[in-house]
């Protein structure tokens, strides 16, 4: 082999390996989240519409449909998200607030307005936290545990990286996640979700990855409980829509006097 195609095959190589130090480097924890709140949430405002199903042994059993608006804190770089309820009839109307910090829940038959939990079961398997717009960046630290092939909802193999997040404040819906995102795509594939305890609560795969708002999201996530296999809930976001989206509607107060349509 002559030396200037051994010096070129040489250059190459360390091309290579440095091109994988510096990705290596660049995807840090905070990063790889980073990257998969931008591939999950639009940054503009918008609007979505979520139906939650419930199953039991592959079986529906119940079914509410929400209407979803988020919109950007620049100041706490986190989403406020106003929750209204859409059907089944007897809790249209009912709303939930997440703004300034704290997260409310308001009753149009009482008028009133109480403070909530985000681990507050809404149907089944899914908590109100579950269909809120958060960037898990500013709820939760997080550290790169492996890279692993994993299989997704459709049984097929993905590269990710396994990460584990610890709440970063009251907000967060979780005291502890594992989180997979595939490498290249920073696309989530699958969470499981712990109590402060440690114990393990349910497992999320994520599919129905589609192009939503200019780029390619999960639009479906099917959440199981860990202890009944059984019991399985799937939230479907559709209708999503940019929408220029009043800072008024992120105050407590005006949660009566709301005309979202």
């Amino acid at each position: 082999m002559n030396m200037t195609l051994r010096n070129r095959r040489l250059w190459v190589a360390l091309g290579c390996v440095l091109l994988a130090c510096a990705q290596a480097r660049a995807d840090t924890a905070l990063d790889i989240i980073a990257r998969t709140d931008e591939v999950r949430n639009p940054q503009q405002p918008f609007r979505t519409t979520v139906t939650l199903v419930e199953y039991a042994s592959g079986r529906a059993r119940s079914q509410d449909t929400l209407a979803v608006f988020a919109k950007m804190d620049p100041r706490r770089h986190q989403f406020r998200n106003l929750v209204q309820y859409v059907a089944p009839p007897r809790d249209a109307g009912k709303r939930v607030l997440l703004g300034g910090g704290a997260l409310w829940f308001y009753d149009p038959a009482s008028k009133a307005s109480v403070r909530i939990s985000p681990a507050q079961q809404l149907v089944g398997q899914a908590a109100i936290g579950d269909v809120l717009t958060v960037n898990l960046s500013a709820d939760y630290n997080a550290t790169v545990l492996a890279t692993e092939n994993i299989e997704d909802a459709g049984s097929a193999q993905r590269k990710c990286w396994h990460l584990q997040m610890k709440a970063a404040d009251d907000l967060a819906t979780y005291g502890r996640v594992e989180f997979w995102v595939e490498q290249r795509t920073y696309l989530p594939i699958k969470a499981a979700f712990y109590s402060d305890s440690g114990r393990l609560l349910k497992i999320a795969y994520y599919r129905g990855f589609s192009s939503v708002l200019g780029r390619t999201r999960p639009t479906q996530t099917i959440i199981i409980d860990a202890v009944d296999k059984s019991l399985a809930t799937v939230a479907t976001s559709s209708d999503y829509a940019y929408l220029d989206i009043p800072d008024t509607w992120f105050q407590r107060d005006y949660l009566p006097h709301l005309e979202t349509r």
